[in-house]
């Protein structure tokens, strides 16, 4: 028996000042719309690479999967990366290969209806459509996104659907009540409307949740990524881009961004944290004798920017 699964993408073109608006200068942050299209254009390549690398996990569980039980069902995994508009298929596709060839097929297709809402009903029906179980789909703007997470996701829709006998969901929230991921069986009874178009101002995260329990869906959480659209995102995701990159020669198993580390590194670009002048003096209450005074302690560090 054999059963396919998809990696959806969406990503628009990275054609400066379509892509990224809220890192640029014009509004508000620090690059110019270049600048901002590069970033995004490196990132696009690793999350495409971390896809390929997700494939390859997903390839050798089922191996052993299968090793363990012949009769276990062989499983393939296909990307698929959707674009807007139409016309700019051909571009995205340009842009994908410009770095050369990708060690598996990427099959190109382009966002449909009004709104985002629509592109991720069009675009997991247009998939479903073609005979795939399940569909996890993540952002192009999250490179920092662990490898586990996307071979998680399908092992969670995996066990849904063939342990419980029941379709599900997965997802991981990204830093703003949003989602990093998500990913869902052919038959789930479930869609995208109002969830990221909506009037409420009801987070996607939130609708998400009420849609799941409504409908009573088995889930399952994965622990929450950043995106990247504000420059104070770019701040953390460059932080933690560089931990993984230090990590990885001890850690095995972790993608590290190496595209967006070499164009934050060629622009010199470096996490600054101001001095938090709120000092609390608790942490010295043991020290006090006789009511005197508390010495006042070292700043501590608050959010991150770019300097």
């Amino acid at each position: 028996m054999q059963k396919k699964y998809a990696i959806l993408i969406f990503s628009k073109p990275p054609i400066p000042g379509l892509v990224k608006t809220r890192l640029t200068i014009e509004r508000g942050g620090g690059f110019t719309q270049e600048q901002a299209a590069q970033f995004f254009k490196r990132s696009l390549w690793d999350v495409t690479e971390l896809a390929m690398w997700c494939m390859d996990d997903l390839d050798a569980l089922n191996a052993a999967e299968r090793e363990a039980d012949p009769s276990a069902p062989e499983r393939s995994y296909d990307l698929f990366i959707s674009t807007t508009p139409e016309k700019n298929v051909a571009l995205m596709k340009e842009t994908i290969e410009e770095i050369g060839q990708w060690p598996r097929e990427i099959h190109y297709m382009y966002d449909r209806g009004a709104t985002f809402d629509d592109h991720f009903d069009m675009a997991f029906q247009e998939i479903f459509d073609q005979g795939y179980e399940a569909i996890v789909s993540i952002g192009a703007d999250i490179p920092t996104l662990p490898r586990a997470h996307v071979t998680q996701a399908f092992q969670w829709l995996i066990y849904f659907a063939e342990v419980l006998g029941t379709p599900g969901f997965v997802q991981a929230p990204c830093q703003e009540c949003g989602t990093s991921l998500v990913g869902f069986n052919f038959d789930t009874p479930i869609n995208h409307q109002g969830i990221y178009y909506n009037m409420t101002g009801r987070p996607a995260l939130d609708g998400y949740v009420e849609k799941l329990v409504e409908e009573g869906i088995p889930n399952a959480y994965l622990a929450p990524v950043a995106d990247v659209d504000e420059v104070e995102d770019l701040a953390h995701c460059l932080s933690c881009a560089r931990a993984l990159r230090t990590a990885s020669e001890y850690q095995t198993g972790i993608y590290v961004p190496k595209r967006v580390l070499q164009w934050a590194d060629f622009l010199g670009l470096k996490p600054h944290a101001a001095p938090n002048e709120n000092h609390d003096p608790r942490q010295y209450l043991d020290d006090v004798e006789d009511g005197a005074d508390a010495p006042a302690h070292e700043p501590e560090e608050t959010e991150g920017i770019l300097r």
